[in-house]
C-alpha cells in the first residue's frame, strides 16, 4: 500500500514517514500544498494524510481538487484545527476522517489500516471466527465453546466489528461512528459501558479473553493466554 502524506512540519512529517514505513507502508511525503496537490491528482496512492493549514494551497483545496478529479481514495486529515465548522467542512469536501493534533500514533495508524481496509472490496464471509467464538451474520447467532450466546443488536454489531477488525486496535471515536452513528463524546461512557457488557458474555467464563483495552487509544480482539 502506498501512501501521501502532506505536512509542512518538517518534525511531525518525518516522524510520521518514519512510523509508517516501519509498519510496512510506501509512503511519500510533499512538504507543500502544491507539491502536495501535484502529487495526490497523480492517483498513485492508496491513501492520502492531509495538512490542513499548508503554504501554497490549504488541505481542502488539495481534497477538493482530488475529488473534482474523480479520485476517491480515502483521505485522513490530521490538523490542530478541533472547531466542529472545520470537522464539517472536511467531511462535506469527502474526507474520510479527521485526527486532531496532538494525536498517538497507534491511534493514527489503526485509522490508516481501518480506512484502506473499508476501500477494499467487502468481505463476503457469512461467520466470523477467534478461537472458538463464532458469529454467523446469516441466523444472527453468537456462541463461544458451543454455548449459545444472546447479544443485543448494538452489542452484535460491536462483537462484528471486533471481529473484522482482529488483532487492529480500534479507537472509540472509529467505534462509536461505526456501531452507533454517532461522533465520540469523551465526557459519556456509552462504548465502555457496551465493551463491559460484551465481555460479561463473550469472555468472563471463557478462555483465553479475547477483548483487550488499550489504555488511551481504544479497543482490540484478540487471544491472549492468562
Amino acid at each position: 500500500m502506498k501512501l501521501l502524506i502532506v505536512e509542512d512540519e518538517p518534525k511531525t512529517g518525518q516522524s510520521l514517514r518514519k512510523g509508517l514505513t516501519e509498519a510496512g507502508f510506501l509512503v511519500e511525503l510533499a512538504t507543500d500544498g502544491l507539491s502536495g496537490q501535484t502529487r495526490a491528482v497523480s492517483g498513485e496512492h492508496d491513501l492520502v494524510i492531509l495538512d490542513v493549514m499548508l503554504p501554497g494551497r490549504d488541505g481542502w483545496q488539495v481534497l477538493a481538487a482530488m475529488r473534482e478529479a474523480g479520485l476517491q481514495q480515502p483521505v485522513l486529515f490530521l490538523t490542530a484545527r478541533d472547531a466542529i465548522e472545520d470537522r464539517v467542512q472536511g467531511l462535506e469536501l469527502g474526507a474520510d476522517d479527521y485526527l486532531v493534533k496532538p494525536f498517538a500514533f497507534a491511534e493514527l495508524l489503526a485509522r490508516v489500516r481501518t480506512l484502506l481496509r473499508r476501500g477494499s472490496p467487502m468481505p463476503q464471509d457469512t461467520v466470523l471466527e477467534a478461537v472458538d467464538l463464532r458469529l454467523d451474520l446469516l441466523s444472527r447467532r453468537v456462541e463461544r465453546n458451543g454455548q449459545r450466546i444472546d447479544l443485543t443488536s448494538k452489542e452484535f454489531a460491536l462483537l462484528e466489528l471486533l471481529l473484522r477488525s482482529r488483532g487492529e486496535v480500534l479507537p472509540k471515536a472509529l467505534i462509536a461512528s461505526r456501531v452507533w452513528g454517532i461522533n465520540f463524546d469523551s465526557e459519556t461512557n456509552v462504548i465502555e459501558v457496551a465493551i463491559r457488557r460484551l465481555r460479561a458474555k463473550v469472555d468472563d467464563a471463557f478462555q483465553p479473553k479475547l477483548i483487550h483495552t488499550i489504555r488511551g487509544i481504544g479497543y482490540v480482539l484478540e487471544a491472549r493466554e492468562p
